[in-house]
């Protein structure tokens, strides 16, 4: 329905709209480069000497200028085609546990993938004396600043069940 309806204000009256298009004036172009008038001016003698001249006081500066060139430390291997050096970040492998399959193979120094975060949360939820900040700060090289916070401000999920009080629980047999 919503096609049909579009499709009759588009071609409403699109001949006149097309008419009163065309006989628009069109606008006047904007003047030609008069490259005509450079090629006879470029045949004239006084602009070739003035091209062929020697500039003394622009030689001595350029006598002054010395440039040092070295080549770029990082080299990339290329692989078949011509690449640009680009900045290498420094990756570590994720330690997967259970979840390997949902979880990101390599992850750049200083962060963590979403699976270690929950892992590492509930391992700390767990066992607190045996994973610390320090320890989580090592085992993932990640700053002790950013763990503690982490540890501080991020809970992992738990379940917790309450009696509920007016009905009575129905006991297995």
């Amino acid at each position: 329905m919503g096609a049909r309806v579009t499709r009759v204000f588009r071609t409403f009256n699109a001949e006149s709209r097309a008419r009163r298009e065309i006989s628009k004036e069109k606008p006047t172009p904007a003047p030609r480069h008069p490259t005509a008038r450079l090629d006879a001016l470029a045949n004239r003698t006084e602009i070739q000497e003035e091209i062929y001249r020697k500039d003394d006081r622009l030689l001595t500066l350029l006598k002054d200028v010395y440039v040092e060139s070295r080549d770029p430390s990082v080299q990339v291997k290329d692989q078949g085609g011509e690449h640009l050096p680009c900045k290498q970040e420094e990756k570590r492998l994720t330690k997967l546990g259970h979840l390997a399959a949902l979880d990101v193979k390599k992850v750049s120094k200083g962060k963590i993938s979403i699976v270690e975060a929950v892992t590492l949360l509930n391992n700390h939820k767990l066992h607190p004396q045996i994973w610390t900040a320090e320890k989580i700060a090592e085992e993932y090289s990640l700053e002790l600043k950013e763990v503690t916070s982490l540890l501080e401000f991020f809970i992992p999920f738990a379940v917790q069940e309450f009696p509920t009080e007016g009905r009575k629980a129905i006991k297995p047999t």
